[in-house]
């Protein structure tokens, strides 16, 4: 199957089961034709927001953790779990390096969606080990979560989170819509007491956006999607007939890890929530460090390349401003990666 020969039928029923959520009330796929048509468009759609997100974290500085085994050789695992096509464990493991993993476990309520994950993720790193996840035995290095809140229940929710604790990292994407994204920002606060919150946040406090008065208000971003999307026939023709805005992305993600130094040191470092807002002469964005979350204004007259750069800038809005109030007079944007001997060097968390 190509973008060329698409099955609509199976994207239709899927997207429709998404919007209504049909979704969350059991398996969903029907066959593997299903999860190749899913798996070349939304599933793809899916993967430019991980790119982002595993951009900012190299910028960053952050590794995925690894375990020593009885020999003493380093050991990585991934465990992809609520799978579906396997895209968010494949686009993690080929950003690192198959070479630097040493299994990529799977999990899905649907046998389907494992089966196609797995073939899949075979075919694309054939020396990469991609064992049956024993889910009361094997430990969880690196757990991947994509997309799976808005499918949970609140008891299935609260058994996630306990896997979750048991990972030793956790890189969690979900759509960036209001509820989702809150819901995040909820369960990073039921976890930030057991591990090192690396990202999207550039301190360790309470969220700023979960305080009273910023209910209407949540922790999103925007990735860039690839040329192809705008110079594709075929990624076009689908945009359209999926009526689906391509140019816009919208994510909201979580990456926590237990291990010292794994957060980016604060030293000021501030992130921009969302796309700055223009008006004549300056911009107004919502700004989020560890003194809580501001809308900050910005003149062009003050900085006329850092006006010109924030409306152009598509990677992560990482920024250290020298501000007067809400006024941010100048600012520096985090483009390189972060050396490791400058990164935190708290203890690990139990």
């Amino acid at each position: 199957m190509t973008l060329k020969n698409l099955d609509w039928r199976a994207l239709d029923r899927l997207r429709d089961g998404f919007l209504n959520g049909t979704a969350a009330n059991g398996p969903y796929w029907q066959s593997a034709s299903d999860l190749a048509a899913y798996d070349l468009t939304y599933g793809e759609r899916i993967g430019w927001k991980w790119d982002a997100v595993l951009r900012e974290l190299r910028l960053r500085g952050w590794t995925p953790p690894a375990t020593a085994t009885a020999s003493g050789e380093p050991r990585r695992t991934v465990l992809d779990w609520g799978c579906g096509s396997g895209v968010a464990g494949r686009r993690v493991v080929a950003f690192f390096g198959a070479e630097n993993f040493s299994a990529l476990h799977l999990h899905d309520h649907s046998p389907e969606a494992m089966e196609f994950a797995a073939r899949t993720a075979r075919t694309t790193f054939p020396t990469l080990g991609v064992p049956r996840w024993r889910a009361d035995s094997d430990p969880i290095g690196l757990l991947v979560l994509s997309h799976v809140l808005n499918e949970l229940s609140s008891e299935a929710r609260a058994e996630l989170i306990l896997l979750a604790r048991r990972a030793t990292a956790i890189l969690w994407v979900e759509p960036g819509t209001h509820a989702d994204s809150r819901a995040l920002q909820q369960i990073r606060e039921e976890l930030r007491g057991e591990f090192h919150v690396v990202a999207p946040c550039t301190h360790q406090t309470a969220c700023g956006l979960l305080a009273p008065g910023r209910e209407h208000d949540w922790c999103h971003h925007f990735a860039p999607p690839p040329p192809e999307a705008f110079t594709d026939g075929n990624w076009v023709k689908f945009g359209q007939r999926a009526s689906i805005d391509l140019r816009s992305v919208p994510y909201s993600f979580l990456v926590l890890d237990r291990r010292a130094g794994a957060a980016t040191p604060s030293d000021g470092l501030s992130r921009i929530i969302g796309r700055p807002k223009y008006f004549k002469g300056y911009l107004r964005f919502l700004n989020c460090d560890a003194t809580g979350t501001a809308e900050l204004m910005l003149q062009k007259r003050g900085d006329p390349a850092l006006f010109k750069q924030l409306d152009r800038e598509r990677g992560a809005l990482l920024y250290r401003w020298r501000r007067e109030g809400d006024r941010a007079i100048n600012g520096e944007h985090l483009e390189h990666p972060i050396p490791s001997d400058d990164r935190q060097t708290s203890n690990s968390k139990p």
